[in-house]
């Protein structure tokens, strides 16, 4: 469940990164969009499945190609009032000095969200949004429940129409040659 933690007392006011800092470890994920704070549940178990299954051939592309695979929780540092925690992210070896101590600085080349009921929303309008703003070069939304997955490629500063991908189809990333992964895995079908 995503919950807007801006409502009750808090209405109105605008969290920063300094903000989350101050937030003492409780392995509860939450991010800053447009200054407002939001608060997840935990993922389901097929998530973490699709998560992990994306993650692993992220992890052999980087092995064989460069760069760096991530996943959640990592702070993806946008500007003081945007941090987002992406499920999965992947940094190319030319970008690597993007990786800070405690954060990534800046777009990853691919970011991965997987959705769940309660994050559609935040992730097919917010983070889209978001990522487009910042520049993210590559953006894949994992749609468990339509079955699919939705590649969205910048061109120039808009994302234009995903291509949709299915079941039985692969993924193919723009900005990561010879980087290929079954939607069924991507889609942690049995």
């Amino acid at each position: 469940m995503s919950v807007s933690a801006s409502a009750g007392p808090a209405a109105g006011r605008r969290y920063t990164y300094a903000d989350l800092e101050a937030i003492p470890e409780d392995n509860v994920r939450r991010e800053i969009i447009d200054g407002e704070l939001i608060v997840h549940a935990s993922p389901v178990p097929r998530h973490q499945e699709a998560a992990g299954n994306l993650f692993l051939r992220l992890r052999e592309y980087a092995s064989q190609a460069g760069g760096k695979a991530y996943f959640a929780p990592l702070d993806v540092y946008f500007a003081e009032d945007n941090v987002v925690e992406p499920d999965l992210m992947f940094v190319r070896a030319d970008h690597l000095e993007r990786i800070g101590d405690k954060n990534m600085q800046g777009p990853p080349d691919l970011v991965v969200e997987i959705s769940l009921p309660s994050t559609r929303r935040l992730d097919l309008v917010r983070k889209l949004d978001l990522y487009q703003r910042f520049g993210v070069p590559e953006f894949w939304f994992v749609d468990l429940e339509a079955e699919r997955v939705e590649v969205h490629v910048l061109a120039g500063d808009t994302y234009p129409a995903p291509a949709i991908l299915y079941p039985g189809q692969s993924l193919q990333s723009a900005g990561l040659p010879g980087l290929s992964v079954p939607v069924d895995e991507a889609l942690a079908e049995e």
